[in-house]
């Protein structure tokens, strides 16, 4: 009995940081989002700042901040990264590079425009050993509960090489949600291209960002957001945070 024990403990961590083997295992990468309030937390979603209170501000963007260090050319790995495209993945025990220039205004220099009151939230996918995207690469078979502004993008790049992405998207989470929510914006592009995986623990490995920008959300009330991650072989539970993550936002003056 202790070690049955020991092995489901074993078993329960492993899940818990997503490091499963997908060639074995039926599974699905968790998405996640920052700035988190409390990583430690995952009953606590509320992104909430005062635009006018420079304390206020920072204490979301040094969250930030201290997420992108592991992203910088001098963070430990990073001179086994190199310059990935379509038509250039990486090759070996390389692993692609993800260009924090890439993601104006979404940068620190700009305070990843929450100063403005139009706030920079990151998505990203949790490592998933040996896990390959199945793209919705043409605008056959898009499921049913796909956004329509997404299935229309999809459309517009069917047949170029970058639309094989796994890609994102954000929503109210209710009508009215919507309403108060406003436009939004991905950044630098609409998804996860699938150069970077699959994941096979290769030293430097960094998972793909998008930014996504709140170009005009409604001030002084909490909106609900949740954004989901697409792929054929991703399966969404917002609840177990699998392909897909809600979290709230709130700026006040």
């Amino acid at each position: 009995m202790v070690l049955v024990g020991f092995f489901v403990v074993v078993l329960s961590i492993c899940y818990k940081w997503q490091i499963i083997d997908a060639t074995t295992v039926d599974s699905t990468p968790g998405l996640d989002f920052v700035p988190r309030p409390d990583p430690s937390d995952a009953n606590n979603t509320l992104i909430y700042y005062k635009v006018h209170d420079d304390a206020s501000v920072r204490k979301w963007t040094s969250k930030i901040d201290e997420f992108v260090q592991e992203y910088s050319l001098k963070a430990p790995g990073a001179e086994n990264r190199m310059a990935c495209s379509w038509s250039d993945a990486s090759a070996g025990n390389k692993s692609c590079d993800v260009p924090l220039a890439d993601f104006y205004p979404c940068n620190p220099d700009n305070q990843y425009n929450y100063h403005r009151a139009a706030p920079c939230v990151f998505l990203k996918l949790d490592k998933l050993l040996n896990w390959t995207p199945n793209p919705y690469n043409t605008s056959e078979d898009l499921p049913t509960d796909m956004p329509a502004d997404l299935k229309q993008y999809i459309t517009i790049v069917t047949g170029k090489e970058y639309a094989n992405a796994v890609w994102v998207s954000c929503e109210g989470e209710n009508p009215v949600d919507v309403e108060f929510l406003g436009p939004i914006m991905y950044i630098p592009r609409r998804g996860f291209p699938a150069y970077y995986f699959p994941y096979t623990n290769q030293e430097g490995y960094l998972s793909p960002l998008v930014a996504v920008l709140f170009e005009n959300p409604k001030k002084g009330l909490i909106i609900n957001i949740v954004c989901k991650a697409w792929a054929k072989n991703i399966a969404r539970d917002a609840l177990e945070r699998r392909g897909s993550v809600s979290f709230q936002l709130k700026i006040d003056y």
